[in-house]
């Protein structure tokens, strides 16, 4: 059970170590695109049409048809990756139950957003969990867990696709110890729990009064979806990647400093940030020197 690209890896390793995919469940099919004239399949869908997998993609997990459907494939373990919130008959159907693999080592970071929000917060290490579902989100007993640092100026883009690669090989030791039963799953505990909420596209909004560190962790954390943004001109200005700079400044935050050329600063609380990589509203996405050359700064700060 999963959607987008995350997902494909551990079908993949699932399916070449010989295990029989009875379905796959994915989400339905949209219509998007120039003009909303195409229409989209996930990248799980695409895969296993690939590959000659049954595919089933209910509107509502609850639809009595699709629980006979379901029913009838007579999975014994059901694999959840990035997908949706699962009703308790259709997690608890399986004669092994239903496993999910989580980009967070849990019990931190419970939700959707969960690698976003250890950049954002300035996290040096993550990871991925695979845990057997229960009622509460993300609250299920532990199989396995991996970690992976966070490189000081690492993208959620970029830990996002290191995470789909390890998440896909604990997928398969998981599976593989509850096909043999020889895993005892670990109890989560609360004390160190901490959320994961969905980010939406008003909250990306950069505020520039805090730390240049605090600033660099939020753009980073949200590079590239849903990515950070700024107004200045009376324009919005998406930011992919800046470069902290600890130096004193005595000017107020959201500054702008620029020679016009080759850089162009933004102060913040303490230190300021370089923007490195911008798209402007309606244009393409372009690294500085790019943006300066046709573009000239009227305004002195940023909107805060």
């Amino acid at each position: 059970m999963g959607t987008p690209d995350f997902a494909v890896p551990s079908l993949d390793i699932l399916l070449k170590n010989g295990y029989d995919i009875v379905g796959v469940v994915t989400a339905t099919d949209k219509w998007g695109g120039r003009g909303n004239k195409t229409l989209l399949e996930s990248d799980v869908k695409k895969y296993a049409l690939e590959k000659g997998l049954k595919i089933l993609q209910p509107e509502k997990l609850s639809d009595p048809e699709f629980i006979e459907e379901l029913r009838s494939l007579g999975a014994e373990l059901q694999v959840v990756v990035a997908f949706r919130m699962l009703p308790t008959k259709v997690w608890s159907m399986p004669r092994l139950g239903t496993m999910n693999l989580h980009g967070s080592l849990l019990p931190k970071y419970r939700g959707a957003a969960p690698i976003n929000w250890a950049i954002i917060n300035g996290e040096k290490e993550t990871g991925v969990t695979t845990f057997l579902l229960q009622h509460e989100i993300d609250t299920g007993d532990i199989l396995f867990q991996s970690k992976t640092e966070i490189g000081e100026d690492e993208l959620v883009g970029e830990v996002y696709e290191r995470l789909m690669y390890i998440g896909a090989e604990l997928v398969y030791k998981s599976v593989t110890a509850l096909d043999k039963g020889v895993i005892n799953p670990i109890p989560q505990s609360n004390e160190t729990a901490c959320p994961a909420p969905k980010i939406f596209h008003e909250t990306c909004k950069i505020n520039f009064n805090q730390s240049a560190e605090k600033v660099h962790n939020f753009v980073r954390g949200l590079s590239p979806h849903p990515v950070a943004w700024t107004v200045f001109d009376g324009e919005k200005i998406k930011i992919y990647r800046t470069k902290k700079i600890n130096q004193e400044t005595k000017l107020p935050a959201g500054r702008i400093e620029t020679d016009g050329k080759k850089y162009l600063r933004i102060t913040c609380a303490e230190g300021c940030i370089e923007i490195l990589e911008l798209q402007p509203d309606k244009r393409k996405r372009m690294d500085i020197k790019s943006f300066l050359n046709g573009t000239h700064i009227n305004s002195e700060s940023v909107e805060m």
